[in-house]
């Protein structure tokens, strides 16, 4: 799922800008919004979903409709943020996720107007736009370059939408998270760089190696990069095959030639200290 955010002051135009992306880029694929809000509640305390929210409940599911007409779904979670939207979004199998607002997220963002203190600026429109259509172009350009964001969800959901899913008698997957404990030290955090396009042509390789194995169907990968935190995940593998007994063997070898050969940098932060893996492993080499 590609994901680019909309932000300005208020009444700027935001909601024009959002509405002509999602508008051409459904002719793309599915398209999810996200919003924020400010401080309105939209699930008020004298309803009947809102009382079962304020009993304590996690979360609330509202279901409207019939099969007749359709149905619409409203959820209401607490602690929900903006991180958990966009996976949610992505465990639909959306194409692409449009967000208004949140200035201070790490996303890549289309700014309006002259908004201050903004990071990871891959446009900037002027607060009196005129949404044409040669602009409009344009910044759908901007959002089919923005790099993938995918969920272990979303990944099994591509693999079983492959044609091939009617040989396969299983799916695995392999999960790789920060390990906040290793004896007696503690690790914070793990930043990862990706050397590209080589490191992508590397992950690609290893899938079209391992496809090319008796029973293997389907072989799908997701490296994340940036600052990862102890506990969350870090890389994704999703295989099809034909048995469980070609499965296990290919994700063992998956994960370990995604160690060994794609140029994808490490960097640990301890609370004694931070160093790069890489760097600390040759000088165990040359000592």
């Amino acid at each position: 799922m590609k994901v680019i955010s909309v932000v300005g002051y208020k009444k700027s135009g935001k909601t024009s800008v959002v509405s002509a992306l999602v508008r051409n880029l459904s002719g793309f694929g599915t398209v999810g919004t996200i919003k924020h809000m400010g401080e309105q509640r939209l699930n008020p305390a004298e309803t009947d979903t809102g009382r079962h929210f304020d009993a304590g409940a996690d979360m609330v599911i509202g279901i409207t409709g019939t099969e007749a007409i359709g149905t619409e779904v409203v959820s209401f979670s607490r602690n929900l943020n903006l991180e958990d939207a966009l996976d949610l979004l992505c465990d639909q199998g959306l194409d692409f996720a449009v967000v208004e607002g949140f200035k201070e997220s790490n996303l890549p963002k289309i700014v309006i107007g002259d908004l201050p203190n903004v990071s990871n600026v891959v446009f900037r429109l002027p607060a009196d736009i005129d949404m044409h259509e040669e602009l409009t172009a344009s910044l759908v350009g901007l959002s089919l370059a923005q790099p993938d964001r995918y969920t272990l969800e979303a990944l099994i959901k591509k693999a079983r939408k492959n044609p091939v899913i009617r040989k396969s008698g299983a799916i695995g997957t392999f999960t790789g998270i920060v390990r906040e404990l290793a004896e007696e030290e503690r690790t914070s955090r793990l930043e990862f760089e990706k050397y590209e396009p080589k490191a992508s042509k590397v992950l690609d390789l290893i899938r079209e190696e391992l496809k090319q194995k008796e029973g293997i169907l389907e072989v799908l990968i997701h490296h994340k990069t940036g600052v990862i935190k102890a506990g969350e995940d870090i890389v994704y593998i999703v295989i099809a095959s034909a048995h469980r007994t070609e499965l296990f063997p290919a994700l063992s070898e998956a994960i370990e030639r995604i160690k060994s050969e794609a140029p994808i940098w490490k960097k640990e932060f301890t609370e004694k200290e931070e160093f790069w893996v890489h760097d600390k492993e040759q000088d165990k080499k040359q000592a």
